[in-house]
C-alpha cells in the first residue's frame, strides 16, 4: 500500500484503487420519479426567514404559468411550510404504491408540501435536521410530479441540512435568493450567494422584498426600511438580474386569502425574461 501511495498522481479518474486519497467528487444527486418529466429547477432561498421568500417562489411559479409553461413548487421549508396557504390549497396529498401525487391548485400547479400530509395543518413538525432532509429529497424522489417546464424550491431560510440535502441531492439549474433591504439583511444575503458558490450553484437573480412603499396620493418611493444595496451585491457577485418588489397590502392580502393566482405583478418581468432563456 505505502508503495502505491507513493506513486500517486492523484489523477483519480484514471486510478482504480479504492484508497483513503481519493479526491474524485461523489456524485449524490438523486433521480426524480420514473413519472417526473423535469426540465428546469429553480431555488428561491434567503439567508433569514421574515424576507418573503415564499411569496417570491409562489409568483414565479404563477408569472411562469400565466406564460403558458408547466410549473411546479416543492415547499422545501417543512417545519414553515406556507405554500399551500398561500394558493388556497387544503385538499390532502393522494397516492398509491407507485408514490404520491401532487396536489394541483386552480391554476393547474403542482405543489407538495408536508402540510398537505398533514392531518392538521397547524400540527408542529418537531423533527431534527436529518429526518427533514430526507422528506424534502423524497418530495423529488417520491412524487410523481409528470411533465414539468419549471419547477420552483421554497428552500428553508439559512445554510444548514436542508438547504446542503437540496443543493447536493436535487439538480439545481439555478438559485434566486430573495431578500429585504435592511443592512443585516444584507450580510446574510451575501452568506446564501457565497454558499450557492461553494456548491457550484449559479446565481440567477436577487429580489427584494418590501424595498419601498409608493405613495398613493404622489408616487413617491419611500423606503421605510432604510436605503437598498441589493444592486452593490448584486455587482459585487456579478449577479445579472435585480428585481425589487414593493410593500403592499394587496400583495398580503392575496397570499393570505389563497388567491395568490390573481396577482399580476410586473416587478417580476424581468426575472421572468431571464427564466425563459436558461
Amino acid at each position: 500500500m505505502g508503495e502505491i501511495m507513493a506513486e500517486c498522481s492523484h489523477n483519480c479518474s484514471s486510478c482504480s484503487s479504492n484508497c483513503s486519497e481519493r479526491t474524485e467528487p461523489k456524485d449524490l444527486r438523486e433521480k426524480p420519479h420514473k413519472g417526473s418529466n423535469i426540465k428546469k429547477v429553480i431555488a428561491i432561498a434567503s439567508g433569514k426567514g421574515g424576507v418573503g421568500k415564499s411569496f417570491v417562489t409562489s409568483m414565479l411559479a404563477v408569472l411562469m404559468n400565466k406564460k403558458g409553461y408547466k410549473t411546479a413548487v416543492l415547499d422545501a421549508d417543512i417545519t414553515g411550510p406556507s405554500i399551500p396557504r398561500a394558493f388556497g390549497v387544503t385538499e390532502r396529498a393522494q397516492g398509491n404504491e407507485e408514490g404520491l401525487y401532487p396536489v394541483k391548485t386552480k391554476k393547474d400547479i403542482g405543489i407538495m408540501s408536508l402540510n398537505l400530509l398533514l392531518e392538521n395543518d397547524t400540527d408542529p413538525v418537531v423533527w431534527r435536521g436529518p429526518v427533514i432532509a430526507g422528506a424534502v429529497k423524497q418530495f423529488w424522489t417520491d412524487v410523481i410530479w409528470g411533465d414539468v417546464d419549471y419547477m420552483f424550491i421554497d428552500m428553508p431560510p439559512g445554510t444548514g441540512d436542508v438547504p446542503l440535502t437540496v443543493f447536493q441531492s436535487i439538480p439545481v439549474d439555478g438559485i434566486i435568493v430573495a431578500a429585504s433591504p435592511q443592512e443585516l439583511v444584507g450580510m446574510i444575503v451575501e452568506k446564501a450567494v457565497n454558499m450557492a458558490s461553494m456548491m457550484n450553484i449559479p446565481v440567477l437573480g436577487l429580489v427584494e422584498n418590501m424595498s419601498y412603499v409608493e405613495c398613493p396620493d404622489c408616487g413617491k418611493k419611500i423606503q421605510i426600511f432604510g436605503e437598498s444595496h441589493i444592486d452593490e451585491i448584486a455587482a459585487k457577485h456579478g449577479v445579472k438580474t435585480v428585481s425589487k418588489i414593493p410593500l403592499s397590502r394587496d400583495f398580503a392580502a392575496a397570499a393570505d386569502s389563497g388567491k395568490i393566482e390573481d396577482i399580476d405583478l410586473s416587478f417580476l418581468d424581468e426575472m421572468v425574461s431571464m427564466l425563459e432563456s436558461l
